[in-house]
């Protein structure tokens, strides 16, 4: 097995889904910390954006070659992600406690983004290098790869996203759209 067939397993099956469960544990937070009634669809909203910019270039790397295009628009939307990220936070902040736990949740949410594609440009080297070296033609189309993922391992994938991530943070949106008018400024929500 090759060292660039090892880093590939790595993201498949431990960063990948490492980051979806860490995504579930940042939802009970919010769910525990009653954001519905202190922050509310802001914050909520901040969370969706998060998911679908994340979920494009996750949902890209799965069936498509990696090539210049993918990994110009997985290092944008990592940018982007991170800023987004940081204005969650800092909305959040003074409007409801931010518990230890979801501190360190916060930080496998902002550190795996950047192993993923670090990961990846080791992988993809080649690619790579076109990239900052501005070898940008016939590198600017999406590919579908040459040996698809398992699709085992695809269905699984999605499953997961699917029950750790998109539905605990829709049903948050939810939570929260149905309680936007009890919205409490003079309370920071802390819990008992």
């Amino acid at each position: 097995m090759t060292t660039d067939v090892l880093l590939f397993n790595m993201i498949l099956y431990l960063c990948l889904p490492l980051w979806l469960l860490m995504g579930f544990a940042d939802y009970y937070c919010h769910r525990k910390s009653k954001i519905e009634f202190t922050t509310g669809m802001k914050e909520s909203i901040y969370h969706a954006v998060m998911g679908i910019q994340i979920g494009i270039p996750v949902f890209l790397g799965l069936f498509f070659k990696i090539n210049v295009l993918l990994l110009l628009l997985m290092i944008l939307v990592l940018i982007f992600h991170e800023w987004v990220a940081h204005h969650d936070v800092k909305y959040a902040l003074h409007k409801r406690e931010i518990s230890i736990m979801e501190t360190h949740v916060h930080s496998f949410l902002e550190v795996l983004p950047f192993v993923i594609v670090g990961l990846i440009v080791c992988i993809n080297w080649n690619a790579f290098v076109d990239l900052i070296t501005l070898n940008w033609a016939s590198h600017m189309s999406l590919t579908l790869r040459e040996k698809p993922l398992d699709f085992g391992y695809v269905c699984g994938y999605v499953s997961l996203m699917l029950f750790a991530d998109v539905l605990p943070f829709l049903e948050e949106f939810l939570r929260c759209y149905r309680h936007r008018n009890s919205i409490n400024p003079d309370t920071k929500g802390i819990t008992s």
